[in-house]
């Protein structure tokens, strides 16, 4: 017996599944180049700031954080949509970023990282020299003769 495969449902599906990803969820992320710089805004609301830890092994940069339920042991849910626990994200940096000088400020429950790009990997300009002693010496000699 011959099934049918209905390609746009399954892939709702694996997208769905994807989407319910723990970092998707509690971590949504923008990420975009600002100038010389890449900024990274991470949604973190009601996040304690002295539970965000950002670690940088290599070329790994991991954010964690901590948001805990303020409702008490008596508390009865009636819904439960905010996810609470320790979250965690990464992201693999490329080459050419001065990991060294990345900045991190938390407002408004918005983690924004500033990852500089390196100066050795900014472009450049070179300039062009315009130098008539190579063509003035065979002149020179051209007249002479």
């Amino acid at each position: 017996m011959a099934r049918t495969f209905d390609s746009l449902s399954e892939m709702d599906r694996l997208f769905s599944g994807v989407s319910r990803t723990p970092a998707s969820v509690a971590m949504p992320m923008d990420l975009y180049r600002d100038g010389d710089s890449y900024v990274a805004e991470l949604d973190l609301p009601g996040v304690d700031p002295a539970s965000i830890d950002i670690d940088i092994d290599g070329q790994t940069l991991t954010i964690r954080a901590e948001r805990s339920s303020h409702a008490g042991e008596q508390s009865q849910w009636l819904t439960r949509e905010r996810a609470v626990g320790t979250f965690a994200r990464q992201l693999t940096l490329g080459n050419g970023l001065a990991t060294d000088q990345i900045g991190a400020d938390y407002s408004d429950g918005v983690l924004r990282l500033t990852i500089p790009v390196a100066e050795a990997a900014k472009p450049r300009k070179i300039s062009v020299r315009h130098s008539d002693a190579a063509r003035a010496g065979s002149v020179r000699s051209s007249v002479e003769v």
